[in-house]
């Protein structure tokens, strides 16, 4: 797709970085019936914020419940990165089968590849009396070996650097590496890249997508919440890393995003708008409203609905308009198809773009009201208590277009069923409110204060619902969910 039409993302705009919106609740929340309350923390992640010490202290507090007889704390990061930092799993394997889990893991070689070093280096076959090995005893040279390491480090390769032996796999332990990378950079980058790669592979660790944050954010979430960050403030899903994407799940975003970002809806458009032609098979774009065709490269004459020879197409205009199985017609029924799904997704597209440019809109109102409260109380025309609902306002509107802009790709992968019947009208029930609602935000300052919190109870009381039903109960075999004593329209 064009550029314009690209995904949002929290880096190209700084309207996310102030999310007070999302935080901001308790006086509206106070003016809520108890039965219909909804927590405020059940969108976010149990976590908290970890610098670069108190990650080392947590992995090695993992590596200690491991290292014991053969495993050293070296060979013990080997071993736990390869089964994601599993402690119980991994003494589990150690205890049933320590010979074959070494061996799976690279700390050890099969006894098969097992050899004796010998006096030439195995590349570049100089004789060395400093030759280096793993516990294969596949022997290298120096040289040999730092080549190979900057080349790994090059690829971007830390946590598994294998034996040059042609199939070998035994991995190389951290401490050897280090020895035998000559230059201190080297040594730092390779660090850093094993940092990197036992905090992506720790269940519980997650780095902070702000923009040159180095936080780590750790929690034992399974669902997709929203986590923010402690150093940096940016709020991000728990478990992918996206901008938070109630009610899409982690795998729907990201297939959107790339469906968004990806050159295949032009495709999609040559195939819903273009025909072949059918003797020379050139692409062909209909510009007229004639169905007699002459394709420009074969000078072939046919007719655009049914693909006949147009010689003969005069006399058997019947033909044409009659229904039969033939590939002519299965030709145009792809067309057909193709078309529809190139605007079922614009369909989504549009709407989604839409809200998200609404949001940015509405952040710089919401920005607006602030300075104006402040100007409101500086004058002493009230106190910030008697102005905050206009900015409770404000916020909330943020937070529940935020919510339905991500209906949208949710409602785009959902199968046609009496779940998603359910789930659009609760979503349109939703974008009525939003909408009443940003209609009376713009005019707060002459709206009446009891209709402007109204407003804001039927538009959260709206989203809480479509949340409740479609992502912290998500239904298992496709059937509609049952009423819910929340869901009143």
């Amino acid at each position: 797709m064009a550029d314009d039409e690209q995904c949002y993302n929290s880096d190209d705009d700084d309207y996310m970085d102030d999310c007070d919106y999302y935080n901001d609740e308790d006086t509206y929340m106070n003016e809520i019936p108890d039965e219909d309350k909804w927590d405020p923390e059940a969108e976010e992640a149990k976590a908290e914020c970890l610098d670069h010490f108190q990650v080392e202290c947590l992995l090695n507090e993992n590596l200690a419940s491991v290292v014991g007889g053969y495993v050293t704390p070296s060979l013990a990061k080997i071993l736990l990165h390869a089964h994601n930092w599993d402690v119980t799993k991994v003494r589990q394997l150690l205890a049933t089968d320590m010979e074959g889990t070494l061996v799976s893991c690279g700390v050890k070689p099969a006894t098969s590849h097992r050899e004796e070093k010998g006096q030439l280096c195995l590349v570049c076959y100089n004789t060395d009396d400093d030759l280096r090995s793993l516990c294969c005893r596949h022997g290298f040279c120096s040289h040999c070996w730092g080549t190979y390491f900057e080349t790994r480090l090059l690829e971007g390769n830390a946590t598994r650097i294998l034996c040059m032996s042609t199939k070998c796999a035994v991995v190389a332990p951290p401490e050897f590496v280090l020895k035998l990378l000559d230059k201190a950079s080297l040594r730092a980058k390779y660090e850093r890249f094993l940092y990197r790669d036992y905090v992506i592979a720790h269940p519980e660790l997650r780095f902070c997508v702000g923009k040159d944050c180095s936080a780590i954010i750790r929690s034992k979430e399974t669902q997709p919440k929203r986590v923010t960050c402690g150093k940096c403030e940016v709020s991000f899903c728990v478990l992918c890393g996206i901008d938070y994407h109630a009610p899409t799940s982690c795998d729907v975003i990201k297939k959107w995003m790339l469906k968004c970002a990806d050159d295949s809806e032009t495709a999609n458009y040559i195939s819903a708008h273009t025909k072949d032609c059918p003797q020379c098979h050139a692409c062909i774009e209909k510009n007229g409203g004639c169905n007699h065709m002459q394709c420009v490269k074969c000078k072939h004459h046919f007719c655009w609905m049914c693909f006949g020879d147009w010689k003969s197409h005069g006399t058997e205009y019947y033909v044409c308009s009659r229904y039969k199985e033939n590939p002519s017609v299965a030709a145009e029924a792809n067309h057909v198809k193709a078309r529809r799904a190139l605007e079922k997704y614009l369909h989504y597209f549009e709407r989604y773009e839409n809200h998200n440019k609404s949001l940015k809109m509405e952040e710089e109102l919401r920005q607006k009201i602030k300075r104006k409260i402040d100007t409101k109380v500086n004058e002493h025309e009230g106190t910030w208590i008697d102005w905050q609902h206009l900015h409770t306002a404000a916020s909330l509107l943020t937070r529940c277009r935020y919510t339905l802009q991500y209906t949208y790709p949710f409602a785009y992968y959902l199968e046609k069923s009496a779940r998603k019947d359910l789930f659009e009208f609760q979503q349109g029930v939703l974008e009525r409110e939003v909408e009443d609602l940003a209609w009376a935000v713009e005019r707060a300052d002459t709206a009446d204060r009891g209709a402007l919190e109204a407003s804001m109870h039927r538009a959260e009381n709206k989203r809480v619902a479509l949340l409740r039903d479609f992502f912290f109960s998500p239904m298992t075999d496709g059937a509609a969910p049952g009423p819910s004593r929340h869901t009143s329209f």
